[in-house]
């Protein structure tokens, strides 16, 4: 066979990279284990036969084993170690082979086999891009479910590749980095092992399929399965997504969960993996993270870190004049939806994270997440219905902060549907008119629906899967989205580079951000309270070619009844537009620029019920002042 005419030879190459490494005539090998006897075993891809070569005691420092392989031709072999007579897989492997199938419960019972060498790859300069937050718009998904629907139109649904092919509806929808799902190597087959204490375990797999990705995995590898064509590189495929999406513009941030039984020399040394190995912009921690640890790591000084939080590093010091480090969690999204429903007490929750912009890291907003409902279902469902996981709906969060707008799940009703229609408007306004970074689960652009299951980590189907019809069905959706990310962008009073003080400390006659109750610089934070106006100064934001912003007046009216609002004075001749208005279903909410109409009356507006309304100040003496729905003749 191919491997008996490899060499081994004592390591000359001193280096303690995890893995395989390629050297002159040869390849460097490095390995962790704490066994007594390890070996390398390698076999031929395909073929029957196995060639076992011991590491040398000798190259052994502590739990790190090196050898090094000397010979002309490694295509076709594959590896795994021998530890105290248990054949086991590289914790380090880079690329695993007979893996390719998904959900093969076959394969999930053998060792895993980690390809011996990786092959040359030319980045053609290719470098992470490095977006500050305050510019950024992130877009989760998951790599199988985001095309495997036959809806997708992709040539190879479910892989990598299948996301390459989406990138021009990526920068079409404005967003500028996408956060994958965990995907690196791991077990998908959910087997009956007896972690949990159950006796009765066979080893045996469940029926289940772990779909997200928690749980024990190979930190270093690409998941093979989500690799496309009959090679299955998974490498090369995600090398290629990646130096493609930075080609357009679009970061690409991965999430890398920890069970805590690696080690933290180990996650570390992944983390940095992915950053020099693969170019990703950054990580999303989650599980037993070493937060501390990483952010401290000079390698990672300009990379992306998402984690829960960060244990009081809101005053630390940018990197670089940048902030790498982000807070993710749900903070956002439970006091938000409580805001849309109209939960009493909510008004301090609304002006707290609408402004928050901490100077030490970022923080990622978002209205739904994985682990939760969807935005359509947030409008749709009051109660969780996860009964196809078969665990008697036990499973996921009872706290959803939702309200079905009048009916549990699918309606016909019209006036439902206009609700809920407006309810997601309000719903991304409330996200993008916030000064955080904006994240979008994938999906809920066009009102995709898990048919109210916020707990679907075993629903490899139509329940997890985007239904890329609804894009067309639910064009409106998709158009408002679209409007509200380029009309953030365009306005930089929405993502200031710094939190706003509530002060004028520009001395330009206006605070940068000032709140206002019904009535004009009085700001109401009853428990009953359900209204809010936030008014923007331009001068504390930038346009293209660097002139002042416009003037903004958002009105929040969150109660059930309308409420009329005094509008604050504007600089002289100046007048408010209104640019939003999310209860005006006839146009989507929006008016474009140059269809911007003045209010006649310049000092009070009637918003009406659950709905917000965005005034912009404009120099607009020639126009006639127009009346409409919600103005006050």
């Amino acid at each position: 066979m191919k491997a008996d005419k490899l060499v081994r030879r004592t390591a000359e190459y001193r280096s303690y990279i995890p893995g395989v490494t390629k050297i002159q005539g040869g390849v460097h090998i490095c390995v962790k284990s704490s066994g007594e006897e390890l070996s390398l075993v390698i076999c031929e891809e395909g073929k029957r036969g196995r060639k076992q070569i011991p590491f040398s005691p000798d190259d052994r420092i502590g739990d790190i084993w090196t050898m090094e392989l000397m010979g002309e031709d490694f295509s076709g072999l594959i590896y795994c170690l021998e530890e105290d007579g248990k054949e086991v897989p590289d914790p380090c492997g880079k690329e695993f082979a007979g893996r390719e199938r998904w959900g093969d419960s076959r394969q999930a019972k053998k060792t895993a086999y980690t390809r011996l060498v990786c092959e040359d790859y030319d980045w053609e300069g290719d470098r992470p891009l490095k977006h500050s937050y305050n510019e950024t718009i992130l877009y989760r998904l998951h790599v199988r479910g985001f095309t495997k629907h036959p809806s997708s139109r992709t040539e190879n649904r479910g892989t990598f590749q299948a996301i390459t092919e989406k990138i021009p509806y990526l920068k079409n929808l404005g967003v500028t980095a996408v956060e994958l799902m965990p995907p690196n190597e791991f077990t998908e087959v959910l087997m009956e092992n007896g972690a949990d204490g159950n006796p009765y375990a066979t080893g045996e797999p469940t029926g289940k399929i772990n779909y997200w990705g928690y749980g024990e995995s190979w930190l270093f590898a690409p998941k093979s399965a989500y690799a496309s064509g009959a090679e299955k590189h998974a490498v090369r495929e995600f090398r290629d997504l990646v130096k493609e999406l930075h080609r357009n513009g679009i970061e690409i941030v991965i999430e890398l969960y920890f069970t805590g039984k690696e080690g933290t020399a180990l996650i570390q040394e992944a983390v940095r993996s992915w950053v020099y190995d693969f170019h990703v912009d950054g990580i999303h921690l989650t599980g037993a993270v070493p937060a501390d640890i990483l952010a401290d790591d000079p390698l990672l000084a300009d990379t992306k870190l998402f984690a829960l939080s960060w244990n009081g590093r809101e005053c630390g010091e940018k990197v670089h004049g940048r902030r790498h480090l982000a807070e993710y969690n749900d903070g956002f999204m439970i006091d938000m939806r409580r805001v849309l429903k109209g939960d009493e007490d909510q008004i301090s929750g609304l002006i707290f994270r609408n402004r928050r912009n901490p100077a030490g890291f970022g923080v990622i907003n978002y209205m739904a997440n994985t682990n939760s409902l969807t935005m359509m279902d947030m409008v749709s469902y009051e109660r969780k219905h996860n009964e196809a996981n078969g665990e008697g709906n036990r499973d996921g969060s009872d706290y959803n902060y939702t309200w079905n707008c009048g009916a549990e799940g699918p309606s016909r009703k019209k006036k439902i549907l206009q609700m809920r229609r407006k309810q997601l408007r309000n719903a991304f306004v409330l996200l993008f008119l916030s000064q955080g970074t904006p994240l979008i689960q994938a999906g809920d652009e066009f009102g995709d629906s898990a048919g109210g299951n916020n707990n679907a980590y075993c629903q490899d189907n139509s329940v997890s899967w985007l239904n890329w019809d609804l894009l067309e069905s639910n064009r409106d959706i998709f158009e408002f989205v679209k409007y509200m990310i380029e009309f953030r962008k365009k306005h930089s009073v929405f993502h200031m580079d710094v939190e706003p003080k509530n002060i004028d400390y520009l001395a330009c006659g206006h605070p940068d951000v000032s709140y206002h109750g019904v009535k004009a610089w009085c700001p109401e934070f009853e428990n009953f309270r359900r209204q809010l106006g936030i008014m923007y100064c331009g001068e504390y934001g930038r346009r293209e070619g660097n002139a002042p912003d416009d003037y903004f007046f958002v009105a929040y009216n969150m109660h059930w009844e309308p409420h009329e609002f005094a509008l604050p004075k504007l600089p002289k001749e100046q007048y408010w537009h209104i640019c939003l208005n999310t209860d005006d279903d006839e146009i989507n909410g929006i008016y474009g620029d140059g269809m911007q109409p003045r209010p006649e009356n310049q000092k009070q507006f009637l918003v009406p019920s659950r709905s917000i309304v965005v005034f912009r100040g404009l120099e607009d003496k020639k126009e006639a002042a127009v009346s409409g729905k919600g103005l006050e003749e």
